[in-house]
């Protein structure tokens, strides 16, 4: 009998840890939106330090990512347990504010890009200057991607937590948690990866063999296009994954989404690809549309209470 016990208990272990991986592969699609504009800006945040103090400054953010996710975690699974109809609302919230970050980071590089080029040169020219405080540099760098971390890591769990909402706590804490550490070793360890690209692009294109030279080489033209390729996924998913959220929050949106999905596949020829196509449109249009909505809000909202505090 105590055999058997024993048995028994394994396969409930082992079945319960299958459910667990199940549902984070559910947990991480939905994160993955996300994820690449955490990529995106965390590889944007830290490109701007010297060469030999890349890795060490990855290493302080992902530290830092940890910590928030100390903080983040318990956080959003206490509300589970004592406030669980409040994950909808949050997941909203959360969804809503990827949208005015995607939007609003349009908005900003059309309508400050002298800003922007300027804010470039000045950071070129203290890293080419030899007096230059690279250590108070490097201090902001790391505060403003930790910042920019703890963002991004509060809709990570929250989308996470939102996809297993009706399972029993036990799960709910061992998805999130495998979550929370799988993105941050993923985030980190690719981001990493993609500061260092032109690096061993440019040790391999200074090899004798002309097959690693041209490998170097395309490692070196590829660094600035996969930086701004990431910004560009980045920023569409998060229409996407934000748009959805919303979208699927809203009620009566369901049955919209579904009746225009069959009219897409109903198309001659193209319906197969239109129908797997029209949700993730459908997702992103109302993305960009809640997203610029948020925006002008805030905006005159911020201009509003600028006129209220500034004194007569």
């Amino acid at each position: 009998m105590a055999g058997s016990s024993l048995f028994a208990l394994i396969d409930d272990i082992a079945t319960i840890l299958d459910d667990v991986a199940l549902m984070s592969k559910v947990a991480a699609k939905k994160t993955a939106g996300v994820l690449g504009d955490d990529l995106a800006l965390n590889a944007q945040q830290v490109a701007g330090v010297r060469a030999d103090r890349e890795l060490p400054v990855v290493w302080a953010v992902a530290l830092g990512s940890l910590k928030n996710k100390a903080i983040l975690v318990p956080a959003a699974l206490a509300i589970s347990a004592f406030l669980p109809a409040a994950i909808t609302p949050l997941l909203m919230v959360g969804g809503l504010y990827l949208c005015f970050e995607g939007f609003e980071k349009i908005a900003h590089s059309i309508m400050h890009k002298e800003e922007n080029a300027q804010h470039k040169q000045q950071l070129s020219a203290a890293l080419n200057d030899p007096n230059a405080d690279m250590v108070a540099i490097e201090k902001d760098k790391i505060k403003g991607a930790v910042r920019t971390d703890f963002i991004l890591s509060a809709e990570i769990i929250v989308i996470a937590l939102g996809t297993v909402a009706a399972e029993p706590f036990a799960k709910q804490a061992m998805v999130v948690v495998s979550i929370a550490l799988v993105m941050t070793v993923g985030v980190y360890g690719i981001v990493a990866a993609i500061v260092k690209m032109d690096d061993a692009g440019l040790y391999l294109s200074q090899r004798a063999n002309g097959a690693v030279r041209a490998l170097g080489n395309v490692l070196l033209a590829a660094a600035p296009r996969l930086m701004k390729l990431l910004s560009v996924v980045g920023t569409a998913a998060m229409f996407m994954v934000g748009g959805g959220i919303l979208v699927h929050g809203t009620p009566g949106t369901h049955d919209i989404v579904h009746h225009a999905t069959e009219v897409a596949a109903a198309v001659p020829a193209l319906g197969p690809v239109l129908g797997f196509l029209t949700p993730s449109v459908i997702d992103a249009v109302a993305g960009v549309i809640a997203g610029a909505l948020a925006l002008v809000v805030v905006t005159i909202g911020g201009k509003l209470l600028r006129s209220v505090k500034k004194p007569s």
